[in-house]
């Protein structure tokens, strides 16, 4: 064993300069084209919305469009198991090349769909399935992709060489806003109509090209050590999940980092998106150039806190960023909406919105197969009101009581469209966002401020997820937990968060669900989580 190890050590101490940095750049330079890929639905969700969705209403339409990309995020605890097993079973370099292949030809195929006027409910159904495609392709990627890394890396820098992973997620979002910003430019109002095509169909180059370069790397040291030592693990699945003492590693890594860091993630880099361009009403041109800005400025500090990692340890470093996301949210979001929009902020400090009405006569407006008819008075009062993306609060009135609304003082009985833009208008309340009272600065800073937070609880997570779990299960097990948190907690976060501002007309609620999600993971990682910072990992 000691010949064959000695080899394994000076592979990783000679590979620091060159070998390592290959490793590096070329499974970040893949996963970051993956990214691209699956973020693009996000960043489209809102013209999604109308061209998959459009037998719907408006309300209804934009939440299945979220539903639509939270799909992706259901099956990626799946692709985790079935490339996690193969991961540990054959190989680390072919199982995440075939997730790239998987990934990049499901999102071309998205560039080609037929949009619901052409085929209808079909349209919708293809769209999710490709969706679910791409999720299991991620699910398989992540994994692969951090293990592989991290068993090329030296002891003390683990932290900093798997960052390079971690920052991949924040590159691709970054590439997709750019792409998306450009064709937006070069096909103008044409975009809605096919130039949204355009960032789906370019995923077949970055395909062909993060190919070619996986196709030259080559096996993880670790993993063909421990073939050459006859040790490969011929039931992954039943040793990862039916052993309690690794099941319950598998249990804390979820709820005490995974779960946590997920919601922080798609909180800075998705939902404020949606916060900003859905209820301040910004220009969604503007909006993207605001959020590339903030994630130039803030994709850095993932390397950063990785390597801070290594020094201090991975624990403090997430901790940190679970209490800052738990304590700092609300006023955050709150910030925004000063600076993105005074003139709604300062109207509903002056004249707040409230609706008051019989409960039995207003209805959740989500309606899943386009039957239902939102025709009462509370119902369209609601459902102008959350068009319009106005705050506003709701008041039970008597049993059988007719709605009344209230704008500051005006009060309007019913549902009357014409008085209600006419106290809403002398309220103050805009149409949109005015560019010209908007901080852009401050909004640049708030979001990179969320970024930042994003980076603590992320930047370490990829060193700490490998070192928790054995060699011969270490695909597998930290695959699973790692994705349950990103697709379940975090994939849902939009979803969740926007259904909950529509159900109560109240901006900063959906605040509510990251908020909980980090809140747990800070107290179980304090109570439960060790630090790995030193773990050996050809002794792991």
């Amino acid at each position: 064993m000691s010949e064959h190890v000695q080899p394994l050590e000076a592979t990783r101490s000679a590979g620091v300069s060159s070998g390592t940095k290959k490793v590096i750049f070329a499974s970040s330079l893949g996963t970051v084209f993956e990214w691209y890929d699956f973020f693009l639905y996000g960043a489209l969700a809102a013209v999604i919305s109308k061209q998959f969705f459009a037998g719907v209403n408006d309300t209804t339409a934009f939440i299945f469009a979220l539903m639509a990309f939270a799909a992706g995020f259901i099956v990626r605890p799946f692709g985790a198991l079935v490339f996690g097993r193969l991961g540990d079973m054959i190989g680390r370099k072919y199982t995440f090349l075939a997730t790239i292949v998987l990934m990049g030809l499901a999102t071309f195929c998205v560039g080609l769909l037929p949009t619901y006027a052409s085929i209808g409910i079909a349209a919708p159904i293809i769209l999710v399935v490709l969706r679910m495609l791409q999720g299991l392709a991620l699910g398989g990627e992540y994994g692969g992709a951090a293990t592989y890394v991290a068993e090329h890396a030296p002891m003390g820098k683990r932290g900093f060489h798997t960052s390079w992973i971690q920052s991949t997620a924040t590159l691709g979002l970054l590439l997709s806003l750019l792409v998306v910003l450009g064709c937006r430019y070069f096909t103008g109002d044409q975009f809605e109509v096919w130039g949204w095509r355009i960032p789906f169909l370019f995923s077949i180059v970055l395909l062909g090209i993060s190919t070619w370069i996986r196709l030259s790397l080559h096996e993880s040291p670790a993993f063909v050590k421990m073939k050459e030592e006859g040790k490969l693990c011929k039931q992954p699945l039943r040793d990862s999940f039916g052993k309690w003492e690794n099941l319950k590693v598998v249990l804390i890594a979820l709820f005490s980092i995974n779960a946590g860091q997920a919601v922080t993630f798609y909180a800075a880099q998705f939902y404020v998106l949606f916060f900003l361009t859905q209820f301040l009403k910004m220009d969604p041109a503007l909006a993207n150039s605001l959020l590339i800005v903030s994630v130039i400025i803030g994709a850095p500090f993932f390397i950063f806190f990785g390597w801070l990692s290594d020094k201090v340890g991975r624990k403090p470093v997430l901790m940190i960023g679970l209490l800052l996301a738990t304590a700092l949210y609300f006023p955050i979001f709150k910030s925004l909406a000063h600076y993105a929009n005074p003139a709604v902020d300062q109207a509903s400090q002056q004249a707040p919105i409230t609706v008051l009405a019989d409960p039995a006569t207003c209805t959740f407006q989500f309606d899943p197969v386009g039957k239902a008819k939102f025709d009462s008075p509370c119902d369209k009062v609601k459902t102008f009101l959350v068009k319009q993306g106005l705050p506003y609060t709701s008041a039970a009135a008597p049993a059988g009581a007719a709605v009344q609304v209230s704008v500051g003082d005006v009060k309007i009985d019913g549902y009357d469209e014409s008085a209600l833009r006419g106290a809403i208008t002398l309220a103050g309340y805009p149409s949109q966002a005015d560019t010209q009272l908007i901080n852009k600065p401050m909004i640049v800073a708030l979001i990179v401020a969320l970024i930042i937070i994003s980076a603590m609880c992320y930047g370490p997570l990829a060193a700490l997820m490998v070192e928790l779990f054995p060699t011969r299960i270490r695909y597998t097990s930290m695959s699973l937990p790692y994705h349950i948190g990103n697709g379940w907690f975090g994939g849902f976060l939009p979803t969740v968060s926007f259904a909950l501002v529509v159900y109560t007309g109240d901006i900063f609620y959906g605040l509510w669900y990251p908020v909980v999600i980090t809140g747990v993971s800070l107290i179980v990682g304090l109570i439960c989580l060790r630090e790995t910072k030193n773990v050996d990992l050809d002794k792991n």
